[in-house]
């Protein structure tokens, strides 16, 4: 029987896998995800600096205020005081209790005066020293709090010069980062134009197989002709045989010499070339065409557009895909690959026994890949209709769940590998798709959701969006902390290290550039 598209697939789909597996990479990784947790550790401790610093200054201020109230009542006493010599001066110079009693006529009067002398001079005593008093323990207290502003900006000074010495150690790390990438990159772009010449053989041997059984007279029957051999199939065609004996269901071959030509449904064959037709899309989660894809969706879009509904998912397609034995796969039938630690974790669909096309997460595009035999759940043939549902193999033992061939890191912020198998600010510019902006890129989906986005603004205010800022390499934003460390994102969490936002300019308004996601 022929094999209507094998083409010497790579065992690196995209060429990825070795290239970004390499324990020179991983190590850098975690080196450079040591100084990301520093700097977020010390990021804490810059805010929590200022702040103390700033309830220092805010105390000196107050104790300066009060300083000021003490010195200002001090000197309104002070002025009563003055007044009142200044008066007896005028009255006659200082008096005293002799010039009282060599002046005064009556012995009571004099004793009433004097009486009178020594309450005020008691009283403007008091009232000074009580004045004075206030005003030193107003010193006191700007002296204390003069001392911790003091204290307050030598902490500020230290935290400074630690975050200082992590980003010139993000900055010595990210010069390793970049000459590993630009090797990545080199190796990445030769191994891509490998994958886009195996599409290219695969599509053309496809085509080279249906132009066969169109020479062949062959008229691709429907799904339903080919279900039940045993009762029969289309004229001059015969049934294909089973692994475990019998005929198979859903396929059938015309005999010939040297080999027999293998005769699939009309609506597989449609599948199959749509799915051809896709080749070269990016790969991107949660997608469904016509610019990207994920893997369930891919083979949801193109089954359904021959006429068989399909669930969207990897873990739903397996559920109700009716099963084949692996020995038989034929062209159309969907792989469903995996281990039993992570569960489900792929989708494909076969084109011989050894060759599967996907929307391959590792690869970041549809494309056509080996099929690893090692790692195969299940086969399932749409054109058989759908069982009742079951249950998708789940994950054991804490294993990362795995989507469309991806491993899927738990959110965090130390650079794990989102998408395509590469951590953030380090994604090859080969894996990368421009924005039709300049020099800008983002990750293809995004990239072609902005062009068309850009698009649409064009078409109603007369010219494209306005950009600043696209994809940031971990280097571009180990500089930007280091300019601007309260307002920029710890190096590694960026949005724009993943190649999903962009900055837009802040318009005629002359405001701030706006962060979007992409």
């Amino acid at each position: 029987m022929a094999a209507p598209a094998s083409a010497a697939p790579s065992d690196q789909p995209g060429g990825t896998t070795a290239v970004l597996d390499s324990r020179a990479l991983d190590q850098l990784q975690q080196r450079a995800a040591d100084v990301q947790t520093g700097l977020q550790e010390q990021q804490a401790e810059v805010a929590a600096a200022r702040e103390e610093q700033a309830r220092a200054q805010e105390a000196v201020a107050a104790a300066e205020a009060v300083v000021s109230d003490a010195e200002s009542e001090l000197a309104v006493h002070q002025r009563a005081v003055a007044r009142y010599a200044a008066a007896v001066y005028r009255d006659g110079g200082a008096i005293s209790p002799l010039t009282l009693l060599l002046s005064g006529g009556d012995p009571g009067d004099v004793v009433a005066a004097l009486g009178f002398l020594e309450v005020v001079d008691a009283h403007a005593a008091q009232v000074i020293g009580a004045a004075e008093e206030l005003r030193q323990g107003a010193l006191a207290e700007r002296q204390r709090a003069t001392t911790a502003l003091a204290q307050a900006r030598e902490r500020a000074d230290a935290v400074a010069a630690k975050v200082a010495e992590l980003e010139a150690a993000a900055a010595a790390v990210t010069d390793e980062l970049d000459e590993a990438l630009s090797v990545v990159d080199r190796q990445l772009a030769q191994l891509q134009q490998e994958q886009l010449a195996v599409n290219a053989r695969t599509a053309a041997n496809w085509r080279a197989y249906v132009e066969q059984l169109t020479a062949a007279g062959v008229a691709p029957p429907p799904a339903a002709a080919l279900l039940d051999p045993g009762a029969g199939l289309p004229a001059g065609l015969v049934p294909v045989g089973a692994s475990e004996g019998g005929a198979q269901r859903g396929a059938a071959q015309l005999p010939r010499q040297p080999a027999s030509l293998l005769v699939l449904p009309a609506e597989t064959l449609a599948a199959v070339t749509a799915a051809m037709d896709a080749l070269g899309r990016p790969y991107a989660p949660g997608t469904a065409g016509p610019d990207s894809w994920d893997c369930g969706s891919l083979v949801q879009s193109v089954y359904g557009s021959a006429g068989v509904p399909l669930p969207g998912s990897q873990a739903d397609l397996f559920a109700v895909a009716a099963p084949v034995a692996p020995a038989d796969v034929l062209p159309g039938d969907l792989v469903f690959l995996g281990t039993a630690e992570a569960g489900l974790g792929h989708v494909g669909i076969a084109l011989d026994p050894k060759t599967m096309l996907a929307a391959d997460a590792r690869a970041g595009a549809v494309v056509v890949r080996t099929l690893p035999a090692d790692q195969v759940l299940g086969i399932g043939r749409p054109s058989l209709g759908q069982r009742s549902p079951v249950a998708a193999p789940g994950l054991t033992g804490g294993a990362l769940r795995v989507e469309c061939g991806n491993s899927i890191y738990p959110p965090s912020y130390d650079g794990a590998r989102a998408w395509g198998g590469y951590p953030n600010g380090l994604i090859p510019p080969s894996a990368m798709c421009p924005v039709g902006a300049g020099s800008h890129t983002l990750r293809c989906d995004a990239a072609a959701a902005y062009r068309a986005m850009s698009a649409a603004y064009a078409g109603a205010f007369g010219g494209p969006i306005c950009i600043t800022d696209s994809y940031r390499t971990y280097a571009s934003q180990v500089n930007l902390y280091g300019r601007k460390p309260a307002l920029a994102a710890v190096p590694g969490t960026s949005n724009h290290g993943w190649g999903l936002a962009v900055d837009l300019c802040g318009g005629s308004s002359g405001s701030a550039p706006r962060s979007t996601p992409g």
